[in-house]
């Protein structure tokens, strides 16, 4: 019987030798074997205090009993009787003796070489061939064999030998399969606990299952695994292009923490300003790791502040790489839609070398290539020439002969083209049985190509033939934008862990820079003068975090954990060239003058306790205190409080948690500015764009400083596994957030330009402006469930797993009122519009469910995965105020084959949205006024064209969808194994 429970001192008055064992497998993280009738009724005065290592412990303990061990591997040990060498043992003849043969494959039936396989309470054992075949002579008789091999979850069987040869095939489940009982990294400093033992709720994700989605980057695969994150490549945004907004819990993007092997992740370096999801924050740039370098994935859904510090109210992401190498994995995949475009070619190598019986290191390279998808729509002369023409009946004759030739207005709509190259590695270096260096370091280069809309030549004219040659005919141009996004991260670190102490010492580096380039495009305030390519600027963030954590096992019940983390970050804002920032800049995108230039900087230190309790084996506590302190607004406390109590044995849990949380206001949100200085005659130089929270345009409109959000959390839940093959968790949550930090809509002069803030803009030359503040107060609330059936036999020879997932938002809505200040809230304007609302509230959909199932027969394998997206609602620019815009629930089925054709070769073939299901919207009525204009033909085509560009984005809006638009997708690839 296997034991892996916290460990407890060891006294020196007598012991039972079966608790003693307890307390050195916890000592020295080992799993150790035995037979029951070993160690029943028999009591020891150990002497193992002294002991710096397993087999010294050991010796000690077991050599007095006439009992002897035998390590299988690193971790697992197995206790015998020390054989009897007589000269009967020694001439047994084939007269006792049979033989027991067989193989040994995975769950993929794929043969296992180097399996251990060992006789337990008889010093005999053997090792599978290349091929998984084994044989071993035994006693006629009850024999109990063990089969172990790393990477595969240990398996025990009994045989009854009789006097003949038997045969006994065993199947070994891959621990990255099977994730149950893997100890997770989130959830409590003080005490680690397997996925169904922790109070919280976590999800885990295995880099296969990440891989089998058919997705390139990790966000987009995340988005058919985690019912509770969502993400979408946005139609057109510029610089949004570079890393989509993704969120978990419908809370944005920026209140999720991300770790990588525990230790924090930079944030981007770019801030969301146009109409998205997640308008006005930033996030992490998830594409920067590479799918192949993921050991799992663990989703904390629960808020962490107290453990984490800042950012983690929605929870913590955190990311495990790959360790000890096992083999070089190489493989190449090419990618299409079904329109024939977003033409997709990769390559990576996943390999590394071990280093004695624990340290590794571990490297992954990627390269990826896609070209850019279109879906654009149809585009409405009338209305475009209102619009964008002269507005006369002439006009609109010369608006309907070029759209008779171009439909789409050339407009290009969709994902951009990408190139990308990210490398990573992950080590861990043994100083001795006790402490370890470890260190990890990635870095990602990428660069999209995407396109303004296109100015036809009926919108934009180019009189100085700097986009056209003048022998052609003007047909318009289509401005590009070019980003190149440059991210890193590096962990140095040391850990050790002595008699029931862990020290954990590490320093974190990371970083994100962006700058952006335009193309075939002019500035008119250049005139004949002007460049066709511009430089605009970008930015950059850099942080360097500091972390010393303790653990102590103070006996078998109860554990601390105590730390600190410090950390620096700088926010660095990047000039442009001159010429994309002259007047009102460049068509399309206006640059970084040097009045917005800047390079900000703040450190902050944080310390925690934390304290784990096993009340009893059914019933665990947990506490956590947290003191944080910012130099830029000063301090916050936070704490939480958790338990869990099991009932039925472990088929039953019920947990529950409760706890106050922060964010920081980011740096970037504290210090960004992009504001275009123009000259307006009569009025001298005027101000307009977005203005630092800091600024003096802000302080003349009263907007307060920024200060912290605020945040209470509370979660319950229960946990079901009945059988081993099956599991449940069904969570709520309900989530408070003050204070929440928004970027305000557009302040400028009133109609009548009449009131005090007309007076103010005037006397301040402001034209109008957006900024920073603590303006909204929030409620989440909603519901997670995961469910899991595995090893469905079918076939005699193959196994079923199904998934099923899901999250369901019961409420996302405002409390209280919107804190305008009183200046605006005067003048009749607000800080938060209805269309600000929508984006952050009711943006993602408000249900998701993936229902997955995997068959494994043999050397195929199949993999189908329906997710399920609820509704989504907009309140787009330009749409009535009486409406709203509702994207309707759609299910979207994915398909994924492999075929294993060697032990070294396999093929998958995956097609995504199979059926081809695009995003539909609807336009709903908020009041009676909103159902007299859905009454009204020219109404609705008016308000549809408002949210569209008049027809240009007739899938997705230009605000975006609740899936991709890009449709079915293909994506073949090969896998050799080294």
């Amino acid at each position: 019987m296997v034991f892996t429970v916290q460990g407890q001192r060891i006294a020196p008055n007598p012991q039972p030798l079966k608790d003693v064992i307890d307390a050195l497998e916890k000592k020295f993280s080992v799993s150790i074997l035995y037979r029951e009738q070993l160690v029943q009724n028999r009591k020891v005065t150990p002497d193992t205090a002294g002991c710096n290592n397993a087999d010294k412990a050991l010796r000690t303990l077991l050599t007095p009993l006439g009992l002897t061990y035998k390590k299988v591997s690193p971790t697992q040990i197995i206790i015998s009787e020390v054989p009897v060498n007589t000269d009967k043992k020694e001439n047994t003849t084939a007269e006792t003796q049979s033989l027991l043969r067989g193989t040994v494959r995975n769950e993929k039936n794929e043969p296992v070489p180097g399996v251990s396989i060992i006789v337990i309470g008889v010093d005999k054992g053997t090792v599978t061939d290349t091929q998984g075949n084994y044989s071993l002579p035994l006693e006629e008789g009850a024999q109990k064999i063990y089969f172990s091999s790393v990477g595969y979850s240990s398996y025990v069987t009994s045989v009854k030998m009789p006097h003949t040869e038997t045969v006994r095939n065993v199947t070994l489940n891959s621990t990255m399969t099977d994730l149950s009982g893997v100890v997770v990294a989130v959830g409590s400093r003080a005490g680690q606990r397997t996925f169904t033992n922790t109070s919280l709720p976590v999800d885990n994700i295995n880099g296969a299952d990440l891989i089998s989605t058919g997705q390139l980057t990790l966000d987009k695969a995340l988005q058919y695994r985690a019912p509770s994150f969502n993400t979408v490549n946005m139609p057109v945004h510029d610089a949004t292009s570079l890393s989509d907004p993704y969120e978990i819990r419908n809370m944005g993007p920026c209140r999720t923490l991300i770790l990588i092997n525990g230790k924090r992740k930079n944030p981007g370096s770019l801030v969301y300003i146009q109409t998205s999801p997640g308008r006005g924050e930033t996030e992490t740039d998830l594409s920067a790791i590479p799918i192949e370098s993921i050991k799992r994935v663990e989703i904390l859904r629960d808020g962490a502040s107290a453990q984490y510090g800042s950012d983690a109210i929605a929870g913590v992401m955190n990311i495990i790489l790959k360790d000890r190498f096992e083999y070089t994995s190489f493989k190449a995949n090419t990618g299409i839609t079904s329109k024939g475009d977003g033409f997709s070619i990769g390559n990576s190598i996943n390999s590394g070398v071990n280093i004695g019986q624990k340290g590794f290191a571990n490297y992954t390279i990627s390269f990826q290539k896609e070209s850019r998808t279109n879906r654009p729509g149809k585009v409405d002369a009338e209305q475009d020439n209102i619009d964008l023409g002269d507005g006369t009946a002439a006009g609109l004759e010369k608006v309907k002969a070029y759209l008779a030739q171009f439909p789409d207005a050339r407009n290009v709509n969709g994902t951009p083209a990408i190139t990308a190259a990210r490398f990573l590695v992950n080590t861990g270096i043994p100083v001795n049985d006790n402490a370890t260096f470890y260190a990890n370091a990635a870095y990602v280069y990428k660069n999209i190509q995407s396109y303004a809309n296109y100015r036809t030549a009926y919108w934009k004219q180019d009189p100085y033939y700097l986009l056209h040659d003048t022998a052609t005919t003007y047909l318009g141009f289509g401005p590009t934008f070019a980003g190149d996004l440059n991210d890193y991260n590096a962990t140095l670190g040391f850990k050790q862990e002595k008699e029931l102490w862990t020290t954990d010492v590490s320093a974190t580096i990371g970083g994100n820079k962006q700058l952006y380039s335009v193309n075939n495009t002019w500035n008119p305030a250049l005139g004949a003068q002007s460049p066709t390519t511009f430089r605009p600027g970008g930015y950059g963030f850099h942080h360097v975090v500091g972390n010393i954590d303790i653990t102590h096992t103070i006996n078998e019940h109860l554990a601390i954990a105590f730390g600190s983390e410090f950390r620096n970050e700088t926010f660095t804002i990047m000039a442009g060239d001159r010429a994309s920032s002259v007047g009102v800049g460049p068509v399309s995108f206006s640059g970084i003058a040097n009045i917005n230039a800047s390079t900000s900087n703040r450190f902050n230190m944080g310390g925690y306790v934390d304290v784990s309790y096993d009340v009893s084996k059914s019933m665990l506590l947990n506490a956590t205190a947290r003191q944080e302190y910012y130099n830029d607004f000063g301090g916050a406390f936070v704490w939480k409080v958790s338990g869990r109590k099991k009932f039925l044995g472990d088929k039953l849990s019920v947990r529950s948690s409760l706890s106050t949380g922060f964010r920081a206001p980011g740096l970037q949100q504290v210090n960004l500015q992009i504001v275009q200085q123009i000259f307006t005659p009569g009025m001298g130089v005027q101000t307009k764009g977005v203005v630092s929270n800091k600024s003096r345009q802000a302080q003349v409109l009263g907007v307060p400083a920024l200060k912290p959000e605020r945040s209470q959390n509370f979660t319950a839940g229960i946990g079901l596994r009945p059988t081993r093959n099956f599991s449940l968790t069904l969570d709520y949550y309900n989530i408070n957030i003050k204070d929440r930090i928004i970027l305000s809509s557009d302040i400028a002069h009133t109609a009548d330009n009449n009131t005090p803030l007309d007076t103010v803009l005037s006397a301040n030359g402001i034209i109008g402006v957006s900024f920073f503040t603590n303006g909204i107060s929030t409620n989440t609330q909603g519901l997670d469930l995961v469910a899991t059936l595995k090893n469905l036999r079918v076939f005699n020879a193959g196994r079923v797993t199904i998934n099923l997932a899901g999250n369901y938002t019961m409420a996302n809505k405002l409390l209280g009122m919107v804190a305008n200040p009183k200046l605006i809230s005067a003048a009749g304007q607000e800080i938060f519009d209805y269309m600000q609302e929508a984006l952050l509230l009711t943006s993602r959909p408000k249900f998701k469910a993936i229902l997955g199932s995997e068959l494994s027969i043999g050397k195929l394998s199949v993999n189908i995965n329906n997710t399920l997206f609820g509704p989504a609602t907009f309140r787009s620019a330009g749409l009535d105020r009486n409406l709203k815009m509702v994207f309707k629930t759609k299910l979207v089925t994915d398909g994924h084959l492999g075929y294993q054709c060697t032990p070294w070769l396999g093929v998958s073939f995956a097609v995504n949205n199979i059926f081809n299901v695009l995003p539909e919207y609807v336009l709903k009525t908020l009041n009676e006024d909103g159902r007299v204009l859905l009454n009204d033909p020219v109404a609705v085509k008016k308000n549809i064209n408002a949210v569209t560009f008049n027809g240009r984005y007739g899938i997705a809006t230009y605000d975006g969808s609740h899936f991709s638009q890009s449709g079915t997708t293909f994506l073949l690839s090969i896998n050799c194994k080294l």
